[in-house]
């Protein structure tokens, strides 16, 4: 185990300074107190402060989510972790992110000074700062949807994308869909390239062809829908699987506006199962992922982390759900031309 002699010894100091930086002292300089701080996290020291303290501190770190209301994606999956959590006694805090606010303090350094003995990461860009300090953490971390290689103490947690999106396209070339577009989110996301691997996957082994331009990146937002449906229906597509549930919602709006049935001309899936995909109308055929399992999930697996158990994944599987949004592909739309379909946007 590490001790303060340890610290000061590799920093060529006397403990007693040591002592002081771990503490906040005010008689050293800021820069000693962060080498002193930086110096002990490195080591994998452990301090008294957390050693004693009867409620034990987890912390909620959310970026590029919504979760504040039952109908927001990240609502339930807090709500999972908190009530598998506190049944053992954690405190939990939530910690709205920022890349600004990430820039202002290490990661390592900001869990120590503030006591917190493991984090949970959702949201969070692969560009972001902190994602690459993750790769060297000695603080118990499970990350929802991104992946960091090797280093034990991070795990990675989520839906399998595989399984979910192979479902996606089993019920879709049962219905008799070949021209079967992916509607993608941010390329900077994790989990975007991750669902891009198992279309291409998927449609390999129900050996259809794999057409780039039906294949398309936008935000996980329901706007970002309207530039790509165009494209995608004028490029043949009879059916369009969406990343999740709010881009096929925006396809269906758009759908709408110019003039194009859904399911009766294209057929539409979604990714997640929010309240939205059963109330809009028609229901979106959609992939499940129990968001409250996915936040207990993500707390057990922490807790294995922080008991030194080097967990690398832990992936639910997702239910199919068939609504509304889906059909055969009829024989009058598989002989639409592209030059009508072309008319009706135009004139939309």
């Amino acid at each position: 185990m590490v001790t303060i002699k340890d610290i000061a010894a590799r920093l060529g100091i006397a403990p007693s300074t040591v002592s002081k930086g771990l503490n906040d002292a005010n008689d050293i300089s800021p820069d000693l107190k962060k080498l002193v701080l930086d110096t002990a996290i490195e080591m994998g020291y452990v301090t008294k402060k957390m050693k004693k303290e009867v409620r034990k501190k987890l912390c909620i770190f959310i970026e590029n989510m919504k979760y504040e209301n039952p109908q927001d994606f990240g609502f339930d999956i807090i709500l999972g972790f908190k009530q598998a959590a506190m049944r053992d006694n954690w405190d939990i805090h939530i910690v709205p992110m920022t890349p600004v606010l990430q820039m202002k303090e290490p990661y390592d350094r900001y869990m120590v000074r503030n006591g917190y003995h493991g984090g949970f990461i959702i949201g969070f860009a692969l560009k972001d700062p902190w994602m690459k300090q993750l790769e060297r953490t000695t603080i118990p971390t499970v990350l929802f949807d991104n992946y960091i290689k090797i280093n034990p103490n991070v795990a990675y947690i989520g839906t399998d994308s595989f399984e979910g999106i192979d479902l996606a396209i089993t019920h879709l070339t049962e219905l008799g869909h070949t021209k079967i577009a992916l509607l993608n989110g941010s390329p900077d996301s994790m989990i975007t390239a991750n669902r891009y691997e198992a279309y291409i996957t998927s449609m390999q082994s129900h050996g259809l062809k794999v057409d780039e331009n039906l294949i398309a990146y936008g935000y996980y937002v329901e706007e970002s829908a309207k530039y790509h449906v165009s494209s995608l229906i004028i490029n043949g597509a009879t059916a369009i699987l969406c990343g999740n549930d709010l881009l096929a919602v925006g396809v269906i709006r758009e759908c709408e506006r110019l003039g194009i049935r859904v399911p009766e001309d294209l057929s539409v899936i979604g990714f997640d199962n929010l309240p939205i995909a059963s109330q809009i109308t028609p229901g979106i055929t959609t992939l499940n992922q129990n968001r409250i399992d996915l936040g207990r999930n993500s707390f057990a697996v922490l807790y294995w982390l922080i008991a030194k158990v080097p967990v690398s994944r832990s992936l639910l599987r997702p239910q199919f759900i068939v609504r509304e949004s889906t059909a055969k592909a009829s024989e009058t739309h598989l002989k639409l031309d592209n030059l009508e379909i072309c008319e009706v946007i135009q004139n939309n």
